[in-house]
């Protein structure tokens, strides 16, 4: 694992020693020697993580950690503060200012290690949905997610796993108020209330009298549902073989008993901020996906996911000797709509037409629509009898009833016109199919309009 580490410190002493530990397991390392020359480091360098002195000339390091996580550009960018300082409320003042971790000086090679090791994968994560969210929008980061920002009012739900109740409830009093808690004693139970319900983050203690909790931590991050969950460890005593090894399985943090209430109130916010800026990253990508292969004036599905999807149908048709039939329907006289009546109501008939289109089709079929007035319906394992006959349904489906439009209910007379076409054995592509419904749609419109024409199988 490689990556990119900014370290900054007034003191070139304390850069060399990080410097060198950091190129010793082959990270890049970028030095800043105080706040101002960091923040010009981070907009010219792709960095990864952060190391911060709190202890600087100019702007101290709380104050850099605070201009890091306002800028879009840089929040999403893990921040440990490296410092003499072993005050809690030290900790706690840089855990408010938005940073992710707090390391005391002089820094253990394992603590220091297991702890960028951890956030860089952390950071590779968020880099991934970032660039996927900026390229399914096209656009800049900034801007998609000033449209609609994560949410960071709702209090965080937890599930806290621990078998002693007094451990528990000195746990929960603590997070009274600022978040809703669950708590399962039961380490093999809390698996399965982890995956059912929507927690923002996971309590677990380390010690349990027959079980061993690094074990529930592994099965979370393996299982679908529960990967992305942030876990905090609750340890009552400093491990740090153990702290080390859950790092390296995922473990988000951790907090050493007695824990002060404002820095586990401080690593809970951490962990709730990121989850849910990663959440909003992964709701845009999967909304603009749908956005691209969703007509968005109909709900139907769109040609674009037409042309891909329909050469996956005839593979499959093909590979299975299933047979595969198309229909392309077409709105007759539907400009004579638009002119007499407004493009609104053009758009309250195609909308009905999409409706009563799904409403004779199966959940298998492929409804799309292909374009202006035009829409395509693929229909695996069916044969052109069957194809010609649901083609029929649709038509009487659409004629038998007007189309009632805009506020007083106008009725206006709809008919379609419909072209069918089956799979050729030996003798067929996917745009073949197409192009052969077209033709049987060209036949249907010049021959009159309302009806089906079915070309021969």
């Amino acid at each position: 694992m490689t990556a990119r580490i900014l370290v900054v410190d007034d003191v070139p002493a304390n850069v060399k020693l990080l410097e060198s530990r950091l190129l010793a397991e082959y990270f890049e390392v970028v030095t800043a020697f105080d706040g101002m020359e960091a923040l010009e480091a981070l907009e010219t360098n792709k960095v990864d993580v952060v190391l911060l002195d709190v202890m600087m000339p100019g702007i101290d390091g709380f104050e850099v950690c605070r201009r890091i996580k306002a800028d879009p550009a840089t929040a999403h960018i893990p921040v440990v503060m490296v410092t003499a300082l072993d005050q809690t409320s030290d900790r706690v003042r840089g855990l408010q200012s938005g940073a992710d971790d707090f390391l005391t000086k002089p820094v253990k090679d394992l603590q220091l290690m297991t702890r960028v090791k951890s956030l860089v994968r952390l950071k590779a994560l968020t880099d991934e949905l970032r660039l996927r969210a900026a390229t399914t929008r096209n656009i800049g980061i900034e801007e998609l997610l000033s449209r609609r920002g994560p949410d960071t009012d709702t209090p965080p739900r937890v599930l806290m796993v621990d078998e002693r109740p007094a451990s528990a409830d000195r746990m929960r009093r603590m997070l009274r108020g600022a978040a809703t808690v669950d708590l399962v004693q039961d380490p093999y139970a809390s698996f399965f209330q982890a995956a059912e319900a929507q927690y923002d983050c996971l309590f677990i203690a380390t010690r349990f009298a027959n079980f061993d909790p690094l074990r529930l931590c592994a099965q979370l991050r393996s299982f679908d549902r529960t990967r992305f969950i942030p876990i905090i460890l609750m340890a009552d005593e400093p491990d740090d073989e153990r702290i080390s090894r859950a790092l390296d399985l995922g473990v988000n943090d951790y907090v050493v008993k007695p824990v002060d209430e404002n820095e586990l109130l401080a690593r809970l916010r951490t962990q709730v901020t990121r989850k849910r800026y990663n959440d909003h990253l992964r709701a845009s990508v999967a909304e603009t996906i749908e956005m691209a292969v969703t007509d968005g004036l109909t709900g139907l599905h769109n040609r674009r996911y037409l042309d891909t999807h329909l050469q996956t149908l005839f593979e499959r048709a093909v590979s299975r000797h299933r047979p595969l039939s198309l229909m392309i329907t077409d709105i007759d006289r539907f400009k004579a709509i638009n002119d007499t009546h407004g493009h609104d109501a053009g758009d309250e008939v195609l909308r009905e037409f999409a409706r009563r289109l799904r409403k004779n089709v199966r959940g298998i079929d492929l409804a799309c629509r292909y374009g202006g007035e035009e829409f395509v319906v693929v229909m695996p394992d069916t044969d052109a009898a069957i194809a010609e006959k649901v083609a029929e349904r649709v038509r009487t489906e659409i004629a038998q009833a007007p189309f009632q439009i805009g506020r007083d209910g106008v009725s206006l007379a709809v008919t379609v016109s419909v072209g069918v076409a089956s799979l050729l054995r030996g003798a067929d592509a996917a745009a073949d199919l197409v192009k052969r419904a077209d033709m049987a749609l060209y036949e249907a419109k010049s021959g009159g309009r309302n009806r089906v024409v079915a070309t021969a199988a």
